[in-house]
């Protein structure tokens, strides 16, 4: 069967990318930081890194859904605008978070109003093919 949200289909795929992305940076302050698994803290620095790829997960795993539930009853093009927005927020956090936490609220914010966007979209398609439309 072929997608009828390919547009959606890319940006999950970037979605993934940037998961794997906050992964490795973990990965790679543990060795440059000297931090041991299962350590979580220690150095500032890969401190950050580690908030960082664990507050982009937390809003993944709601984002998600929400992103395919507005492909699957507003459209793919609603969905992956808004998805395209909610990644770039979540970059422009990580990166500054990581540099500075104190410059993470606009990039947060930028994510955060683009994952409400997005489940009201997928609310209200759901509600509107539940009344008949």
């Amino acid at each position: 069967m072929l997608s009828t949200s390919p547009l959606t289909a890319g940006v999950t795929l970037l979605i993934a990318l940037l998961m794997f992305g906050t992964a490795f940076a973990v990965g790679k302050g543990r060795h440059r930081y000297g931090i041991e698994a299962p350590a979580v803290s220690g150095h500032p620095a890969f401190e950050r890194l580690y908030r960082v790829q664990m507050n982009t997960l937390e809003w993944a795993i709601m984002t998600l859904p929400c992103l395919w539930i507005c492909a699957a009853y507003v459209n793919d093009v609603v969905a992956a605008g808004l998805g395209g927005v909610w990644l770039v927020g979540r970059v422009w956090y990580a990166v500054a978070y990581a540099r500075e936490p104190a410059q993470r609220a606009k990039g947060f914010t930028v994510g955060a109003l683009a994952f409400g966007a997005l489940g009201l979209c997928a609310g209200g398609g759901v509600l509107w093919k539940l009344l008949g439309y």
